[in-house]
């Protein structure tokens, strides 16, 4: 499940004193970049005639058969950006373009072809589905909405995607709620294999499991990518989940991306106070208990009430004068590496 063990992918640079740098290349990467979010705000409107901004210049890369991690603490805009992803929401401002195409200009018919090719898994499976469904009519129904496969051909389909997910065929015909909670989520990511994306979002998706069941969907996506080159985008609050198997991690923190690495490197190579903080509070039966285990103190400020300068400037031990004037800048520190923090 490590990271170790392929080849890096990395998040778009911005080299020292830019506005937004361009993507890297695939040339420097290594790797082919299949959806590149370019400046994207998420706004919403709050009381008062106040704005509330969820993102905030989001420059991502997701690269072709390689995992994306978006960690943060709940509110951080993380699953407002999948969304976005995913054409739930459309960007205030900015352009996600996914194969060289800008999706959020997509409308009709169009946008509805465009679905297939980026699907989701969701946090709460039992949500998701229709407790009146069974699963051959849940995980076959983005195939007949297309009209991709024949009434006839339901079950020996529905099957085939249980297969895929390492569920019993005989599955079929059971409902939702008699089943565990890691079937369920097995059934969700059966739902978003059906239409063969190239890239299937994951929101959440084994946050309301046990530790134990997290691990063996984890495994079965990482089988998944190497059988099928699926690129993944992976949200999570989890640090410690997050940087065992993406290979490329993000961090958000009050809707902004304050650092970018390689995930095999965030244990050793974090350098943002806040990633720091994230990974100081990490509790593990594999840790040193001679050390202690960190907290960040103090609570986020508003989304709608933002101060000037480095959004966690309040909550942070190192913060400088010009921590609480200037906004920092994501900066290149080294490769598939970047900080947005006076530090640097």
């Amino acid at each position: 499940m490590s990271p170790e063990k392929n080849e890096k992918a990395a998040v778009n640079p911005m080299p020292e004193g830019s506005a937004g740098a361009d993507h890297m290349s695939e040339k420097e990467t290594g790797h082919e970049a299949i959806l590149t979010a370019s400046h994207v705000t998420k706004q919403f409107p709050a009381s008062g005639g106040r704005t509330l901004k969820a993102c905030n210049d989001i420059n991502l890369t997701v690269y072709r058969g390689r995992t994306l991690g978006i960690v943060g603490e709940s509110g951080c805009g993380k699953s407002t950006f999948v969304k976005m992803i995913v054409q739930m929401f459309q960007p205030t401002e900015g352009q996600i373009l996914f194969d060289g195409k800008d999706i959020t200009k997509l409308k009709g018919e169009e946008l509805r072809q465009s679905r297939k090719k980026i699907q989701m898994v969701f946090q709460d499976p039992a949500a998701a589905f229709s407790p009146k469904m069974k699963i051959i009519d849940i995980v076959t129904e983005p195939l007949m909405n297309f009209k991709l496969i024949k009434r006839s051909e339901r079950e020996a389909k529905a099957k085939e995607l249980l297969r895929m997910v390492e569920l019993p065929e005989d599955f079929i015909y059971r409902y939702p709620h008699n089943m565990s909670g890691g079937q369920r989520q097995r059934v969700g990511i059966a739902r978003a294999l059906a239409l063969e994306p190239e890239i299937i979002v994951c929101d959440e998706a084994t946050s309301a499991l046990d530790v134990s069941v997290q691990d063996r969907i984890i495994e079965l996506l990482v089988k998944l990518q190497k059988e099928k080159g699926i690129s993944f985008v992976f949200i999570c609050h989890d640090m410690a989940l997050v940087q065992s198997f993406a290979h490329q991690v993000a961090v958000m923190y009050l809707g902004n991306i304050v650092e970018t690495l390689p995930g095999n490197e965030v244990a050793t190579n974090a350098q943002h106070p806040y990633t720091q903080a994230m990974l100081g509070a990490i509790f593990s039966t594999k840790m040193d208990f001679t050390k202690k285990i960190e907290s960040i103190e103090s609570e986020a400020p508003s989304p709608v009430d933002t101060p000037p300068g480095c959004p966690f400037q309040n909550r942070c031990d190192r913060c400088m004068d010009i921590c609480r004037k200037e906004k920092p800048s994501l900066k290149t520190i080294g490769k598939g590496h970047e900080v947005a923090c006076h530090l640097f």
